[in-house]
């Protein structure tokens, strides 16, 4: 959490970091500035014991001081004006970051640069630099890196923002099923009251819509895959798809929250109407695994543990898993059981055994990750998931953020 960024630098031999501005979404900088709830192109420097600071455009200036930084300027204090008659872009750069490094006394020293841009661009721009400030080592990392660790266990406010999230994601896919039920079935199809087929396009416009009304938004696309595509784990489904009476939906939603950037993730299948028997097992075999999984949840234990937990229980029920079949793309294929979630859908702690000596990653409180087994087989038209948000509560207690049921089947008329 943001408590240990001092400590994860000086782990590293950092005496400061940078991140620096762009005008893309950029989650490290926004985990930097708490409280700001609109989007602001600056950058970060952080001195080791020293409180963070902000470098702004005048204009975002304001904004950028509800995260109780101190916030300096672009015009006022690197003298942006006087930047601009310097014709090569290149030395434009170098000077930029010789007033930065004078504006807080840096001359020598290790400094890590962390951020999200476009990967030539960022080559280039570090070999620049570190051509350019021969007193300076700056550092890069790519495992187990500052970022990945701090944001690997959330504080008190962030959890708080993660629940009410949590929640407003489920009232959007409680919406979605109740919406979903007001159909009725004919012909072996869902219609509407005019007798119109309802496709994955309408349910998605409809959930876009729902989420706009509780402040959240859907960046990455979500996922409502009907039959043989909810077989392949992250196909998004079809907009043209009709939803057919009998057929599994996986509806796996992770919206992001318009003004803290934060996200939720979660999972369930639904069947409108009766499945198939074994589609019906396959489904319970899925709920068993993730109660399973979650109650056994211990403060201390490797997190690789509970993947191997799922690969165990769903051996014994007889389906394929990358280490009874390597490489299958069937069965309980997936070789991560969950991952963590925050101001990137995905990030750490990541729940598999897979290089998990190597990051020494164990269960800890204050820990917010996703647990989503699920079972693929897209020649027999279905694909189950289940997915909820999981919180490591103070007292070492494992609690699901994402409060709605687990029910299988829609029922519709008809």
């Amino acid at each position: 959490m943001r408590a240990d960024i001092d400590r994860l630098m000086e782990v590293r031999g950092l005496d400061a970091f940078i991140i620096p501005g762009g005008e893309t979404e950029n989650p490290f900088r926004r985990y930097m500035l708490p409280g700001v709830t609109s989007f602001v192109n600056g950058t970060i420097v952080k001195l080791r014991g020293k409180p963070a600071v902000g470098i702004m455009a005048s204009m975002e200036a304001e904004e950028a001081r509800a995260s109780g930084l101190k916030i300096l300027t672009y015009e006022a204090d690197i003298k942006a004006h006087e930047l601009w008659q310097i014709d090569d872009i290149d030395e434009r750069s170098i000077e930029f970051f010789r007033r930065m490094f004078n504006l807080f006394g840096i001359t020598e020293g290790t400094i890590g640069l962390y951020g999200f841009g476009e990967l030539g661009a960022s080559w280039e721009f570090m070999q620049l630099i570190d051509a350019r400030f021969e007193n300076i080592t700056f550092k890069g990392e790519r495992m187990n890196t500052l970022f990945g660790e701090a944001v690997r266990t959330k504080d008190a406010a962030e959890i708080a923002i993660l629940r009410d999230i949590g929640q407003r994601t489920c009232d959007v896919m409680q919406a979605t099923w109740d919406f979903i039920a007001g159909h009725r079935a004919a012909n072996g199809v869902l219609v509407n009251g005019e007798g119109n087929p309802l496709t994955v396009g309408d349910v998605k416009r409809f959930v876009r819509r729902q989420l706009l009304e509780r402040d959240l938004e859907d960046p990455l696309g979500m996922i409502f895959a009907p039959g043989r595509d909810g077989g392949f784990p992250h196909s998004a489904g079809h907009a043209d798809t009709v939803l057919e009476v009998g057929h599994t939906i996986v509806f796996d939603l992770f919206p992001k929250d318009i003004n803290t950037g934060y996200y939720h993730d979660m999972t369930r299948t639904w069947s409108i109407g009766g499945p198939p028997a074994d589609v019906e097992r396959a489904f319970d075999h899925t709920v068993t695994v993730i109660n399973t999984v979650v109650e056994s949840l211990q403060v201390g234990e490797m997190v690789g543990k509970y993947n191997l937990m799922n690969y165990d229980m769903m051996e014994e029920y007889g389906y394929e898993t990358p280490r009874s079949h390597p490489g299958t793309q069937i069965g309980a294929c997936g070789s991560v059981l969950g991952h963590g979630v925050g101001l990137q859908v995905h990030e750490r702690p990541y729940i598999s055994e897979i290089d998990n000596d190597k990051t020494g990653e164990k269960v800890e409180i204050g820990n917010v990750f996703t647990i989503e087994p699920g079972i693929y087989y897209p020649d027999k038209n279905f694909g189950i998931r289940l997915e909820d948000t999981i919180v490591i509560n103070e007292d070492g207690t494992a609690e699901s953020i994402t409060p709605l049921h687990k029910e299988l089947v829609i029922p519709v008329r008809g």
